[in-house]
């Protein structure tokens, strides 16, 4: 039996805003590969707030990069440079979806913004669609007429106007493993991974080059011309080693 993950039910009460480029969320879905996807199964992955695991927290920061996370779990981290490229964005409602395409790769994500009240949360979400829309165009999908708006149960299922092309249907249970590329990574997991440290592949969204290539040759040169280079990139290996075991 499939599942609805229209996210768009009653939000949580209190206020969920934290500044014009960072908002709480009440819920944050990414849609997982698994062995069954040539057929066109596969099966979404949801992760609400609790205290646990921490607030859900949806963030732009200045220098243009889009980050969600859940305590000290990094679920989403891309530049949002030439976004319009490798990104696009469907808002209905409350809740913006987000279909990325690189190195013939896709990855699909939704988030839910948290509000005291449904009003609240439909305003959270127009305030970071206006600063979205500075880097990457913003859809609205179609909402037919008279469509119930319910909550998502266990392992939900996107509406047509919200799903990948081609039906999606739920996995028998236990049967779901996503790549382990495709799970949060903490920042302590992500400095291990850069030091060579840990096993684990990347996900697709840190594949994703935002500076131009024809940048980084000039750039390099010019960092190795600088008698203090050395230096600087010990202290950035030492930092990240730092992080690493934390």
């Amino acid at each position: 039996m499939t599942e609805n993950t229209d996210f768009s039910s009653k939000s949580d009460a209190g206020s969920k805003t934290m500044n014009k480029t960072c908002w709480m969320l009440k819920r944050y879905g990414r849609l997982a590969r698994n062995a069954a996807e040539s057929e066109g199964r596969s099966s979404w992955k949801v992760f609400e707030n609790s205290e646990s695991a921490g607030q859900l927290v949806f963030n732009i920061v200045e220098s243009g990069h889009l980050l969600v996370s859940q305590g000290p779990e990094l679920l989403e981290g891309f530049s949002l440079l030439n976004a319009s490229s490798f990104l696009k964005v469907l808002r209905k409602t409350d809740v913006l979806l987000f279909r990325m395409t690189a190195k013939g790769e896709g990855r699909v994500f939704q988030v839910q913004f948290a509000g005291s009240s449904r009003e609240e949360a439909l305003e959270l979400c127009s305030s970071a669609v206006a600063c979205l829309k500075q880097h990457v165009p913003v859809e609205d999908a179609p909402v037919p007429n008279g469509s119930a708006q319910t909550g998502p149960r266990a392992d939900p299922e996107p509406r047509p106007s919200l799903q990948q092309p081609g039906a999606c249907a739920e996995q028998p249970a236990g049967t779901l493993k996503p790549e382990e590329s495709e799970s949060s990574l903490s920042v302590q997991r992500l400095a291990q991974c850069f030091l060579g440290q840990a096993g684990v592949s990347l996900p697709m969204a840190y594949r994703q080059q935002a500076l131009p290539s024809v940048s980084l040759g000039p750039l390099l040169r010019l960092c190795l011309l600088d008698c203090s280079f050395p230096a600087w990139v010990e202290q950035v290996e030492a930092e990240l080693t730092g992080l690493a075991h934390r």
